[in-house]
Formats: C-alpha cells, structure tokens, sequence
C-alpha cells in the first residue's frame, strides 16, 4: 500500500489528533472526509447546491442532499397551508418537499366582508387576527416526473415537468 506523507500544522493538529480519535484510524477519516468533498464539489461545478431541508413534526430533523431547485409552489384552504418545493437530485431522481401548516383564524366573520371593499379593509386591519401552527413536513423521492403528479397541484406539476429535462447548468460558448 502506498505512503503518502500529511504535513499538519501546529494549529489544526488538535484538529487531526480528535479525528483520529473518532475514526480509529486517521487514513480512513481523511480518505472519507476527501470523498465527501470531492463529491460535493463535482455537484457544485455541475451546478447542484447542498440542500437542507426540515422534515417531521414540529421542529423536527434535518436532511440534507445535493440537488437543484426546479420549481416551487403551493395552495391554501381555511384550515391551513402547503408550501411545495420539487428539486431534481444529482442522480437523476425527483425530490419533493411538502410543508403543511396549519392556520388558526379569528375574528371578524364572513358576512363583515360583504359590505364593500373598504370594509373588509378596514376589518381585516384591525378586527381579525390569526396563529400559525407548526405543522408537518415531508420529503419524498420519486424516480419519474410523472410519480409527482398525484402529488403536488396541477399547475406546480406543469412547471416541474417543463423544468425537468433542462440542464441545472448551461455553459454558454459566449
């Protein structure tokens, strides 16, 4: 197996010293660390950002992938909210993010609002308030553009499906 000498500074040796710590074998923790950076670099120069999104309920958890942002929407009803967001990974497959919150509304109702425009205006400033709750989000993987449609509105499907085939990045000859 081939040698290949590391110079560590005096600075980042705590640095290597609690690597190796953690790994058990410090090649094998350098050799990983490279792989992760290699890779989301070779993503970076193909036009792909690291995504990191909130998935579960509540605050809950994070993840993270390397994709582009191909289009984003959403729709909303009495009871809530749904923010959309479809990005296409670095493999080709299509992720969808759904945040849905829910919204609690109160104060003025209905029938104030049909007295005119000026009124609802004047209503809506200063007689209703609102809460937001923290709701759920989900993130979804798909292969096929087509496995989205069920998924997210119809005018959100028409955009991702338009976006799917372009490139995350065109190198212009200009």
């Amino acid at each position: 197996m081939p040698n290949k000498t590391i110079y560590v500074s005096d600075d980042d040796l705590p640095l290597y010293k609690r690597a190796q710590e953690l790994a058990g074998n410090l090649s094998s923790a350098i050799s990983l660390a490279l792989r992760k950076y290699v890779e989301m670099e070779e993503g970076r120069l193909e036009g792909y950002d690291e995504i990191t999104v909130r998935v579960g309920r509540g605050a809950g958890r994070k993840q993270r992938f390397s994709g582009v942002l191909l289009a984003e929407g959403g729709r909303s009803s009495k009871s809530g909210y749904e923010a959309f967001k479809v990005y296409r990974s670095r493999t080709g497959k299509f992720v969808l993010h759904a945040d849905r919150r829910n919204q609690i509304t109160q104060g003025a109702s209905d029938e104030e609002y049909l007295t005119g425009w000026r009124a609802w205006v004047g209503n809506w400033s200063t007689d209703q308030s609102w809460s937001m709750a923290q709701g759920e989000a989900t993130l979804h993987v798909v292969d096929t553009v087509e496995e989205l449609r069920e998924l997210i509105p119809e005018d959100l499907y028409q955009l991702v499906e338009e976006a799917a085939d372009q490139p995350a990045v065109e190198d212009l000859d200009i």
